[in-house]
């Protein structure tokens, strides 16, 4: 399976960048008061690219050599991908204040953001770690 890895990796990041554009998208319709970002067609896209998202990276997991993984950016990546999950669902319904909604918006870009950089740099910091 290692000589689709690139056909793997490439669909992995396009689903990255789509789940985090539609989060995006639907962020901003939530807190404008748009009904458009809860719709069913709107949910199940999200459903969609999230699956074929986790598939992939399912796949990555497999194929890579298990010491790729020894500083623990997967392991950081993995915990944050659960905060990004909880944030993004306050974000968009659990939350009914605008401003707690723009909070936890503001804060899973925040989380989505540190997650990519993480992934690019195999570091569990990821860009934080020129911070300190």
């Amino acid at each position: 399976m290692i000589e689709f890895y690139p056909q793997i990796k490439l669909v992995h990041v396009v689903c990255v960048l789509l789940s985090g554009a539609l989060f995006l998208l639907r962020g901003f319709g939530v807190l404008a008061g748009a009904r458009w970002p809860m719709r069913l067609p709107v949910r199940l896209a999200s459903y969609t690219i999230d699956t074929v998202l986790l598939t992939a990276a399912l796949m990555l997991f497999t194929i890579l050599p298990g010491g790729m993984f020894a500083n623990g950016w997967l392991t950081a990546k993995v915990c944050l991908l659960v905060v990004y999950i909880v944030l993004g669902s306050f974000a968009l319904k659990r939350l009914k204040h605008r401003g707690g909604r723009v909070l936890a918006f503001v804060a899973a870009i925040a989380v989505y953001l540190l997650m990519l950089s993480i992934a690019r740099l195999h570091h569990p910091l990821g860009a934080l770690q020129w911070l300190l």
